[in-house]
């Protein structure tokens, strides 16, 4: 079976080091297989992170967890950035669904070692809702660059003090997967538990608007 992932295109990509370490790349899912993970991503209802386990999906969308997960992929993101990750957990999360009020300014947490964003929004109508990777810790509009979530397009960075990023508000659907090499088992499983707790409550309050209506 041939490969989700176009890796050649990440071990090509440049590492931009201002503000942190960081790399973009486009058409990162092979344009064969794009449009059955676009068709077998789970139907996400609800905002926030949801857990991976917490949701199922179609034969394309697992395949493309399994490339993700593993090593081969592990190892072009350790080359890329010079670090080690294989003694670190994974933790994986979607998106579906996003609010105005999401998106704000933020630094990854240090329970991270770096961060993987992976976009599959099949269109990008919005003037918002770009990531933007940020100068500081305050201004929106002070950013080094601009990415549009659109399908297929691939942003990793390392964790650390200053990884400022965030999107201008836009309120709808904006799908990804976010992928963490985490500091530990513990952190795995804090990470884990809010996640799954936060979206348990939000379709519990959805749930209850729509009977209300």
């Amino acid at each position: 079976m041939s490969s989700m992932l176009q890796l050649e295109a990440l071990r090509n990509a440049s590492l931009r080091t201002d503000p942190y370490p960081y790399t973009v790349v486009s058409d990162f899912i092979a344009q064969s297989k794009l449009a059955q993970v676009l068709s077998d991503f789970p139907d996400i209802q609800s905002p926030g992170s949801i857990p991976v386990e917490e949701i199922s999906g179609g034969p394309a969308y697992q395949a493309l967890l399994r490339e993700l997960e593993g090593d081969e992929f592990r190892q072009a993101v350790e080359k890329k950035f010079d670090i080690s990750l294989g003694e670190f957990p994974i933790m994986t999360t979607l998106r579906g669904v996003v609010r105005k009020k999401d998106g704000r300014i933020h630094t990854d947490s240090k329970t991270k070692v770096a961060t993987v964003l992976l976009y599959l929004n099949e269109t990008w109508g919005h003037d918002n809702g770009c990531l933007r990777v940020l100068r500081n810790g305050t201004d929106m509009d002070n950013y080094v660059e601009e990415v549009p979530p659109l399908a297929g397009t691939l942003v990793i960075f390392r964790i650390t003090d200053n990884c400022w990023h965030g999107h201008t508000p836009v309120e709808g659907k904006r799908l990804s997967i976010q992928m963490n090499y985490l500091v530990g088992e513990g952190a795995k499983n804090k990470h884990q538990f809010f996640h799954r707790l936060s979206a348990r409550i939000k379709k519990l309050t959805q749930r209850q608007r729509h009977s209300a209506d």
